[in-house]
């Protein structure tokens, strides 16, 4: 079946892949934004642990998501794997360290004899909640602002001083924290607005996660004051972001010669020439805002799922903004000529066949989180049902 498949045809079949993976990783980061929202929303230790638990019983699902979406980067792009995973590493040090520390503290928040105590946890618990979906949303930015790298392809057949193959460097000390200050184009603005952006959406979805979840009338006295203001700021941003990426050069790719040059207004050009992205673009952004209607105006619970599939759908068209219609998904601000392709990056026809057959499984793993999600979400939380829990955090 894959074999009939072009080259080309498999490399965007792979980049498809790992738009939804994109998609469900920002969407599932709603358990980082509830990790936020404890003290917030929350008037005693028993209302906290409500919300805890409440997002807490989800973080498995996003911590699985975020290795799926590395191993599925690696599996079919791996020079952007080593690029960015091996050059940026401070970045991403810091993204699984915030995952880590999360693991920790959901097992031993409540754990008698807590050496720490719960609020060293908890704060750990915030960490993450904070700086998880901030440094995401940079990284993804980092996919249309650029970075400082050079790729050196012959270096495959030389040994480095360690004896390994040296292909890509990193060009600054900093390893990707320069995302966070470049002042080329003000990069470092529409890096952080996205990063904010994705903070933002992270805790509003939690909120409407959470308001889904309990009947603690607390709580959701503080819910329904908070879902406006993050609507308002999540709109700011996000779309503060969008308009500008819109009228940004960006990294347009020969098809013939393969040189990246810079194009005025190339975003932009990616939606109006690639009628597919537009069509799923607006799908997400109807999606979100009708999700956020609900939300504010008639504090339906459904609002959830419409905002959660609207988030999937536009990050997806973000991807395909990013990597389609001849444009370098991972350009290089250093060198253009290292910016990273579908083409110049791919794994190998072989590779990507293979993997595509094992992507047929992606169905059944997708139909048994279904199930299991529906199995924890089958009853509301409140304190009389967190005593009957046997597993709390």
């Amino acid at each position: 079946m894959f074999e009939a498949l072009s080259y080309e045809n498999l490399q965007i079949y792979w980049w498809v892949i790992m738009a939804l993976l994109g998609g469900f990783l920002v969407f599932l980061l709603f358990v980082q934004g509830g990790q936020t929202l404890m003290d917030k929303l929350s008037n005693n230790e028993a209302e906290k642990t409500i919300i805890v638990n409440i997002t807490g019983h989800k973080w498995e699902f996003t911590f699985t998501t975020l290795v799926v979406f590395g191993g599925a980067f690696f599996a079919s792009f791996p020079l952007f794997y080593s690029t960015s995973f091996g050059g940026a590493y401070w970045v991403w040090y810091a993204i699984l360290f915030a995952f880590i520390l999360q693991a920790v503290s959901y097992e031993y928040r409540k754990k008698k004899h807590n050496v720490l105590g719960s609020k060293t946890f908890e704060t750990f618990l915030k960490f993450n909640g904070f700086a998880a979906p901030f440094l995401l949303g940079v990284a993804v930015s980092t996919m249309f602002t650029g970075s400082l790298f050079s790729v050196n392809k012959a270096n495959i057949v030389h040994l480095g001083s360690n004896f390994e193959a040296v292909i890509s460097q990193w060009q600054t000390p900093w390893h990707g924290l320069e995302a966070l200050w470049t002042t080329e184009h003000l990069a470092f603005l529409q890096n952080i607005l996205l990063g904010l952006a994705v903070l933002v959406l992270a805790r509003l979805i939690a909120l409407l996660y959470i308001r889904k979840m309990t009947d603690n009338q607390n709580i959701l006295a503080k819910i329904d004051k908070c879902i406006p203001r993050h609507s308002i700021l999540f709109l700011v941003l996000f779309l503060t972001w969008f308009i500008r990426l819109l009228f940004i050069d960006g990294f347009a790719v020969n098809p013939e010669t393969k040189e990246v040059f810079r194009q005025a207004h190339k975003y932009f050009n990616n939606l109006i020439e690639n009628p597919i992205s537009l069509i799923i673009l607006l799908i997400g952004l109807i999606g979100v805002l009708y999700g956020l209607y609900l939300a504010n105006f008639k504090k339906e619970t459904k609002a959830f799922w419409y905002v959660g599939a609207g988030t999937v759908f536009t990050v997806m068209a973000i991807f395909f903004m990013a990597g389609f219609n001849h444009t370098a998904y991972y350009p290089s601000t250093f060198d253009l000529q290292s910016s990273l392709t579908l083409s110049n990056s791919a794994s190998s026809r072989f590779t990507l066949i293979v993997m595509s057959y094992v992507s047929l499984m992606v169905p059944f793993v997708l139909g048994y989180i279904v199930w299991a999600w529906r199995a924890m979400d089958s009853h509301k939380l409140n304190e009389k049902e967190l005593e009957q829990e046997i597993e709390k955090y």
